[in-house]
């Protein structure tokens, strides 16, 4: 019995000395355990999946082409008949041959007022905002991060030079920039110009469906925001003790800023610039609206709005239909936003 005594004491001293096994975590795993929790910002994300993936297979969720026209359904209700022959579904509708060939004789959402089907335009439309708020975005950050990160980081009369840069580039009102860029271009456009330089943005304009300028203009001027941002956070951060020791180890400055200061600055501007994209769609969309955007016939939910306001009241769906996607999208991103920023904030985890 003393003997059996004393190996349970034996046995459960061993359990108290073992090293308990304590889960490695990581600062992003923190950060994505942090967003899963927040349902709106997953909600959020998990539509702007979804429209991505739509624009991706465009051509096998939509019965026809955005440009098919079919004047004899001018302005029809959604789900109602499309007048079409077989001849016509077979050479046109992406859907003829399949289980799906039912959609090719019907409106789903509605047609135009040059009978063109509402849902394929719509489905379209999506890589037109998409681009932009990625095209944009991405623009927006690289340069804005960049620029930033020296200025920032060098200090002094560069620092000071970029400011002032900066400073007057705000100066610059954004937006009439953007429209007399594009008013011009179009004038050089319909007058026949196609040598020099400006008939080489017109052709890689006429190539993007009109988006070349809006991109032009959104990345001359859409990084200001972030250079600030990005500045403000590497001087709130290289005089920290781990910059401090990487110098004293004899990192160059180069590595210090790209690898050392900007993984710790990088949550914040990624925040801020998912949050600006919605400003990038709206643009967008505005300029499209009042004829200064995509190129016809590439559909623009703008452009779309712009079409069908005047007869709202007797075609409603020709406004709801690409005027709640447009709301729907731009609310996502917000979401999406506003999650990563709680996620990323160690402020509101305790990381």
């Amino acid at each position: 019995m003393a003997e059996q005594h004393n190996n349970e004491n034996g046995n459960g001293l061993a359990d108290l000395l073992k090293e308990p096994t304590v889960k490695s975590r990581s600062p992003l795993g923190d950060a994505f355990r942090e967003f899963r929790a927040n349902r709106i910002g997953v909600a959020g994300a998990v539509f702007i999946l979804l429209v991505i993936f739509m624009a991706l297979i465009a051509p096998i969720i939509t019965p026809y082409h955005f440009a098919t026209q079919n004047n004899r359904n001018s302005r029809s209700k959604p789900m109602t008949g499309y007048i079409v022959t077989t001849d016509q579904v077979e050479e046109k509708c992406h859907w003829s041959g399949t289980p799906l060939e039912w959609g090719c004789s019907i409106f789903l959402v509605g047609s135009d007022a040059l009978g063109r089907d509402l849902w394929s335009r719509v489905i379209y439309g999506t890589r037109v905002s998409l681009a932009v708020a990625l095209v944009a975005s991405g623009v927006s950050l690289m340069i804005g991060t960049v620029v930033g990160t020296i200025s920032g980081f060098v200090g002094g009369r560069v620092d000071n030079l970029i400011m002032r840069v900066v400073d007057f580039l705000y100066a610059v009102p954004f937006l009439p920039i953007v429209i007399l860029m594009q008013v011009y271009f179009q004038a050089l456009a319909r007058r026949g110009v196609s040598t020099g330089l400006a008939g080489l943005l017109i052709s890689w304009n006429q190539a993007l469906g009109g988006m070349l300028f809006i991109f032009i203009a959104i990345g001359a001027l859409g990084w200001l925001g972030m250079a600030r941002l990005a500045r403000g956070q590497v001087l709130s951060y290289k005089s920290k003790e781990f910059v401090e020791a990487a110098r004293a180890l004899g990192a160059s400055n180069t590595r210090l800023m790209f690898k050392h200061l900007l993984p710790n600055i990088i949550a914040p501007l990624l925040v801020s610039e998912t949050l600006a994209i919605p400003g990038y769609i709206f643009l967008e969309s505005a300029l499209s609206f009042i004829g200064l955007g995509v190129n016809p016939p590439t559909p623009s939910w703008g452009a779309m709005i712009s079409e069908g306001y005047l007869g709202i009241r007797s075609n409603p769906h020709l406004v709801l239909v690409p005027g709640l996607l447009l709301a729907f999208l731009t609310l996502a991103f917000n979401f999406m936003g506003d999650g990563l920023r709680d996620a990323l904030d160690p402020r509101v985890h305790g990381s």
